[in-house]
């Protein structure tokens, strides 16, 4: 009887199979915990020319969220038909949503709703990360949905703080490698990038996400370096009324990676130092 208990227990826990859902001419996939009545929810946002499935494998961020309790959906941004090259319209960048002007902020609050109405997750209040193109977007539809957002975290992706106000505020992660040849850690053109855009600064996305919350000043850094890897990360916190509201990862001599993802490969500027989804999710957590 222990053993068929014990057994009955496992199946219960596991999260359960990844769904794709229509929106018209549009899709999300979303993988659900074992009781996703109630459960929060995340929103992953693929890179430029990436999709749902490529992006959910490899930064693993399904498995590790949905043992969590957390649901997980995976919006796919837009392209040309048949070319597979998937973009989010975050202003500045990317392709053929930034030149279509694709309404994605409509199309992510869609996902939102249809999320909760047909899975009964939570949609009153969501988390958002992205890599690349897709931490734009969801930095830029945090910044102009404040009141839908519980907390976003972005990882090698800047917004266009050139033209994105941060209308309220909204608890940030940001994780962005120094070494980073497509969306440079400083801002300006990348020499690895496809796009001729200038991106904002890091920098000037840590000031727009604080400058709802008074724009404080930063309260503790700290060095993480435990691999030979020849990276270090760079952990900065500002604080508001003891809560962290901003927490800057800097990866020192890290590239245009998701730490910690299957497509990071060892001495492309790969770090061992962190995980992506552990930092992410532990951060959603000090902010539910």
């Amino acid at each position: 009887m222990r053993r068929l208990a014990l057994m009955i227990a496992l199946l219960v826990s596991q999260p359960l199979a990844a769904e794709t859902v229509r929106l018209g001419d549009r899709w999300y996939e979303i993988e659900l915990p074992a009781n996703p009545k109630g459960a929060r929810l995340i929103l992953a946002l693929h890179g430029g020319g990436g999709n749902p499935d490529t992006f959910g494998k490899a930064s693993g961020l399904a498995r590790a969220a949905t043992r969590a309790g957390y649901a997980v959906a995976f919006p796919a941004g837009s392209g040309q038909r048949g070319d597979g090259m998937l973009t989010w319209n975050a202003g500045y960048c990317c392709a053929y949503a930034a030149r279509k002007r694709v309404d994605d902020l409509v199309f992510l609050k869609a996902v939102i709703a249809d999320a909760a109405s047909r899975f009964g997750v939570d949609g009153t209040g969501v988390y958002l990360t992205g890599m690349s193109n897709g931490s734009m977007m969801s930095e830029t539809f945090a910044a102009k949905n404040p009141g839908l957002v519980r907390a976003v975290a972005g990882v090698s992706g800047s917004m266009d703080t050139r033209s994105t106000r941060v209308n309220g505020k909204v608890p940030a992660l940001i994780i962005h490698g120094t070494a980073d040849t497509n969306v440079p850690y400083d801002g300006g053109k990348g020499t690895s990038s496809r796009t001729r855009t200038s991106f904002a600064s890091v920098a000037s996305v840590v000031r727009a996400f604080l400058k709802p919350w008074g724009g404080i000043p930063a309260e503790t850094s700290r060095t993480i370096d435990r691999k030979d890897d020849g990276t270090s990360v760079i952990v900065t916190d500002y604080l508001k009324s003891g809560q962290v509201v901003l927490r800057l990862m800097t990866v020192e001599g890290g590239a245009h990676h998701w730490p910690g993802g299957r497509k990071a490969r060892k001495g492309e500027g790969k770090t061992q130092e962190i995980d992506a989804n552990a930092e992410i999710l532990r951060f959603f957590a000090a902010n539910p």
